[in-house]
């Protein structure tokens, strides 16, 4: 059964974004999302995965950076309704982190019950099914044994871990990203499982709308970094007028 979040009336506008990939080396990025959540006429606000560039776990949350982060998202959610998906680089946020932060945890995938349609939200990962190695390499991390026993690590052991895999693995992750997409019939299924028509996700960092046959469609959001030349970003914005994309 595929989770369904209904939208309250309340909620006029709601804005989706995802892999903002959040760091101590993108300011630009973090200035530009506080700018994003303070002004944003939405009242929700769903972040789809891969928020920060990465996160070894919820005691991590009291670092300077991780701090300012959290500090910013908990004044957000006093105004507004902000959502989490876990995507691959932030799949140990946990209980703790949400709470701290006033976030509610979206599961992947989620249906969206609003303004007369249904949305279905993933971040996109687990639908790259030729990508078997990243396959692989998911169930193992997101298996709660593996996670228990590498949270059972001291923190500075888990970010030398993070900084290591980061550091070797950088060129040939972005390669695989722009060699990896969606598998069309594997988001086609899942469409009709979930009685919805249009699936939105990030992950690929290839903001675009693909035509899936039968009246289907996948529409991809950008990533975020507004500390490149030029910036990049994207909000994807859901109205009862519809779908809008707003450039950052």
């Amino acid at each position: 059964m595929i989770h369904t979040l209904t939208a309250p009336a309340q909620w006029q506008q709601i804005d989706l974004l995802s892999d903002l990939h959040l760091g101590p080396d993108t300011p630009g990025t973090l200035a530009r999302l506080e700018q994003h959540l303070a002004q944003t006429p939405a009242q929700t606000v769903l972040l789809l995965g891969d928020i920060f560039e990465v996160w070894v776990g919820d005691d991590a949350r009291h670092e300077p950076f991780e701090a300012g982060v959290v500090r910013l998202l908990r004044d957000a959610s006093r105004r507004l309704d902000l959502f989490f998906m876990h995507g691959n680089r932030d799949f140990l946020v946990g209980a703790k982190l949400l709470a701290h932060t006033g976030m509610t945890a979206l599961p992947d995938p989620t249906v969206l019950d609003a303004f007369g349609q249904r949305w279905l939200l993933v971040h996109g990962d687990e639908q790259c099914l030729a990508d078997t190695a990243y396959q692989a390499f998911r169930r193992q991390v997101r298996s709660p044994e593996w996670q228990a026993q590498v949270l059972a690590q001291p923190l500075q052991a888990r970010q030398a871990l993070a900084r290591q895999m980061r550091e070797g693995s950088r060129a040939a992750q972005a390669a695989q990203l722009m060699a990896t997409d969606l598998d069309a019939e594997a988001c086609r299924a899942l469409l009709k499982e979930a009685g919805a028509t249009t699936m939105i996700h990030g992950h690929t960092h290839r903001p675009a709308e693909h035509d899936l046959g039968d009246g289907l469609r996948r529409i991809v959001l950008s990533d975020w970094d507004l500390d490149s030349t030029p910036p990049r970003g994207d909000v994807i914005r859901l109205s009862a007028a519809g779908l809008q994309r707003l450039s950052l």
